[in-house]
C-alpha cells in the first residue's frame, strides 16, 4: 500500500484526491493538512511515502522543500510558482525523494497540448484561450503557459498570446486557434468536473517513487 497525505485537502481539488486515494486499492489516506482543518504537512510527513499538493503559489514551493528534505516524495498539481528551487531541493536530495509536477492532470489535457505541438509544425500562428472558475488564482494558467512553449518549440511563428477567462460555473476549459490562409483549426479541451483529473493524479502517485529523473515536469511523461 502506497502511503499518501494530501495538502490542501479542504479545497476542491483536495477533496477530489482524497476521495480518489480511499477508493484505490493500492493507497492508504495517511492524512489531510489544511489550515481550516488544523493540520500542518510536518504533523503528516512522518506518516507518508508520497504528498499531493493541491494548495495556492504561495504556499506549494515550500510544502514541496518540506517534502523533499523530510525524504517523501511529491506531486504538485498547484501552478503559479518558479519550481527552480524544488528542482535544486530534488537533486541535493541524491535519489532520496522525487517530485513531479504536471499543470494539468487530465489525461485529455495531455492529448490536446500533444495535439497542439503537432498542428504548430504545420499552422505556425495561433492563440490560447484559456477559461477556469473563478477561484483560480494564477493567470494564465500552468496548462495554458505549457501548451504555448510546446507550441514554440514545435516551431510557431510566434510564442502564442494567451487569453484568460476567469468565471463562476467553469472548471477547467482550453482552446487552441490555429489560423493560415482560408481555414483555421481549433482544438480544444473541457474539464466537466474535478474527477476527470483523478486517473493522471492515481498514476502520478503510483509512479512517482519509480521515475528515471528525481525531477519531472508534465503528465505526458508518463503517457508517451
Amino acid at each position: 500500500m502506497i502511503r499518501v497525505a494530501v495538502a490542501g485537502a479542504a479545497g476542491r481539488m483536495g477533496e477530489a484526491v482524497c476521495e480518489a486515494v480511499q477508493g484505490a486499492d493500492d493507497m492508504e489516506l495517511t492524512g489531510r493538512a489544511d489550515p481550516l482543518l488544523g493540520t500542518t504537512l510536518e504533523q503528516l510527513l512522518s506518516g507518508a511515502e508520497v504528498v499531493v499538493d493541491f494548495t495556492r503559489p504561495d504556499a506549494a514551493l515550500q510544502n514541496a522543500l518540506a517534502c523533499v528534505r523530510a525524504g517523501v516524495h511529491v506531486v504538485v498539481g498547484t501552478t503559479g510558482f518558479d519550481p527552480a528551487p524544488l528542482q535544486r531541493e530534488v537533486e541535493r536530495a541524491d535519489g532520496r525523494a522525487h517530485a513531479f509536477l504536471a499543470p494539468n492532470f487530465a489525461i485529455g489535457a495531455v492529448l490536446m497540448m500533444r495535439f497542439a505541438a503537432d498542428a504548430a509544425r504545420h499552422m505556425p500562428r495561433a492563440e490560447i484561450i484559456e477559461l477556469h472558475h473563478e477561484g483560480k488564482v494564477d493567470a494564465p494558467s500552468g496548462t495554458a503557459a505549457r501548451t504555448a512553449d510546446l507550441i514554440g518549440a514545435a516551431g510557431a511563428a510566434a510564442r502564442p498570446a494567451i487569453h484568460s477567462v476567469r468565471l463562476p460555473g467553469l472548471v477547467a476549459h482550453q482552446e487552441v486557434i490555429f489560423g493560415d490562409a482560408g481555414q483555421t483549426l481549433t482544438i480544444r479541451h473541457d474539464s466537466l468536473s474535478r474527477e476527470s483529473f483523478m486517473p493522471g493524479v492515481l498514476l502520478a502517485v503510483r509512479r512517482v517513487a519509480g521515475l528515471q529523473q528525481p525531477f519531472v515536469v508534465g503528465l505526458e511523461s508518463l503517457l508517451f
